[in-house]
């Protein structure tokens, strides 16, 4: 039987697994999709992600292709997901797809959605935001947004090395902020995303709000293509991958 690509959208909790690329002692969510489907399949499987989430943060809607022989429906595929996946991951849909797509290099753009919090949070809100007990000045973040937006030169946004010569230019298409009662949601899309890109710039919009920062003080981190310990990468339990654009 012919090998099928098969594309694959899936969900999770990224709060018990190490990331989402593959890691050496299997504790990544990478990791456990290959078990699983090794295991369905009954020969070895590699999935390719449409890029990396840090250990920690949550995917609404991660993307993965992998090449194999099912000789039953989608439908049954997702069956045998659910009987042998963790309840921290789901898959939400599989089907077959043309030969050469690629779920990393054929992806246009991503969506992530960070949550913060005001005050307190009930035990079922707390895994999945950012609590900040100080009050955000939700204008100043917006104004600070306004900055960020745009094609511009993201290196003081990541946690790379200096000596590394990753292309840094990204194109920040979409950065919001919205508040609702205490929760504070902040939408970032972009045609790609650096290194703890997404988590710097809502540190940089926390540090604003909080008044540690001015929207000068932004403009300058950004020009300066430099990063500095007043960039403060937030908390990878409040983010979440909400869609992959193809």
């Amino acid at each position: 039987m012919t090998r099928q690509r098969w594309r694959c959208e899936c969900a999770y909790d990224g709060g018990g697994f190490a990331g989402w690329q593959s890691q050496p002692g299997g504790t990544a969510i990478q990791d456990v999709i290959e078990v699983c489907l090794s295991k369905i399949l009954e020969e070895p499987i590699r999935i390719q992600g449409s890029g990396r989430t840090d250990a920690g943060v949550h995917a609404r809607a991660q993307v993965f292709h992998f090449d194999g022989e099912w000789r039953h429906s989608s439908e049954k595929l997702l069956a045998a997901f659910r009987f042998r996946l963790p309840e921290t991951i789901q898959i939400k849909s599989a089907r077959p797809t043309a030969a050469d797509f690629h779920a990393r290099f054929d992806a246009k753009g991503k969506r992530y959605d960070y949550h913060v919090h005001l005050g307190d949070a009930d035990p079922f809100t707390r895994p999945y935001c950012w609590i900040n007990y100080k009050p955000l000045e939700i204008g100043a973040m917006r104004a600070a947004a306004e900055v960020l937006r745009g094609r511009h030169d993201f290196r003081a946004l990541t946690a790379l090395n200096g000596g590394e010569r990753e292309n840094t230019v990204r194109d920040l298409r979409r950065l919001e902020v919205r508040r609702r009662g205490r929760a504070v949601q902040i939408t970032a899309e972009a045609d790609g995303f650096l290194y703890k890109m997404a988590r710097s710039a809502v540190g940089l919009l926390v540090a604003v709000g909080e008044g540690k920062l001015t929207v000068g003080d932004v403009r300058r981190i950004l020009e300066s293509t430099v990063r500095i310990p007043a960039v403060l990468t937030a908390p990878a339990h409040g983010l979440f991958l909400t869609k992959v654009y193809y």
